[in-house]
């Protein structure tokens, strides 16, 4: 692997892990496209823990006043903090790790193949542009400060859907939050903060598995490369979508992951014309 398909892989990743387009669909079809072979376990592990430093150092003042507010529950003093954020984070992981845990060999099957990853895209269009007519039936959105567990195990089903390559992470969380007429700033930060321990999970499987088998063939200027570019895009994404967010609608993405799916079924299908 070059550098520059280290960049471009690395940016793929920082971009399309927060905005909601799908990660995971993007890093199927750009090689795809490109003819370009697979990247490898390392770079891929490398690529998640970038992304996962990304999200937590853009919210570690949220993550050190969880942190805060739970010690002070432990310790029975009283916490006014954001304990309750902390528990709805964990209750709407769950979801998502059940089913990465028993049906993660199916899923791994299906990210190889661009077709199947162009239909999810689509669908992740409609996810969009669903919650957006929604949320415009449904205008009074609440804040992060009324969040219920409820609303955290509805998004927690939503990121749980995402483990289908092909559909988006954000974007079905985002879209499950204003589903629970949460506002549009507070459901795409919820997604991200919602998002952490997944992305941490997949981060440590990987890194297991890179233990075992090594580092491959890959060199160490690739991997500083897609770690770097992951990390600096993923925040410039977390940033640019929280501020989109106040003012605008998801439907741009919708239109975006629809031109991106039409275009593959169409590359796909005329390969297997000319074969």
């Amino acid at each position: 692997m070059s550098a520059l398909q280290a960049f471009v892989l690395g940016l793929v990743q920082g971009l399309t892990e927060f905005l909601p387009v799908s990660s995971s669909g993007h890093l199927v079809l750009i090689p795809w496209w490109l003819g370009w072979d697979a990247s490898g376990l390392a770079f891929d592990a490398l690529l998640h823990w970038g992304t996962l430093l990304a999200v937590v150092l853009y919210f570690w003042r949220d993550w050190w006043e969880m942190l805060r507010a739970l010690i002070r529950k432990i310790q029975r003093k009283p916490a006014r903090g954001k304990d309750h954020l902390l528990l709805a984070i964990l209750i709407g992981t769950i979801p998502a790790a059940l089913l990465g845990y028993f049906f993660e060999g199916f899923f791994e099957g299906l990210f190889a193949q661009p077709f199947t990853v162009s239909v999810f895209m689509i669908i992740t269009g409609f996810l969009l542009l669903f919650a957006e007519r929604w949320g415009r039936t449904h205008s009074q959105g609440r804040s992060m400060e009324k969040l219920s567990y409820a609303d955290a195990i509805f998004v927690g089903v939503g990121q749980a859907l995402a483990i289908a390559p092909g559909i988006s992470r954000s974007g079905s969380t985002i879209a499950a939050g204003l589903v629970r007429k949460l506002d549009r700033p507070t459901a795409a930060k919820f997604s991200f903060l919602l998002g952490t321990p997944i992305i941490f999970g997949a981060g440590l499987l990987q890194l297991k598995d890179l233990v075992a088998l090594g580092l491959g063939d890959t060199g160490l200027t690739p991997l500083l490369v897609g770690f770097l570019t992951a990390f600096l895009s993923g925040i410039l994404a977390i940033r640019y979508l929280l501020r989109y967010l106040q003012n605008h609608t998801l439907y741009i993405f919708a239109y975006y992951v629809w031109g991106v799916a039409l275009f593959s079924l169409g590359r796909y299908l005329l390969f297997f014309a000319f074969k």
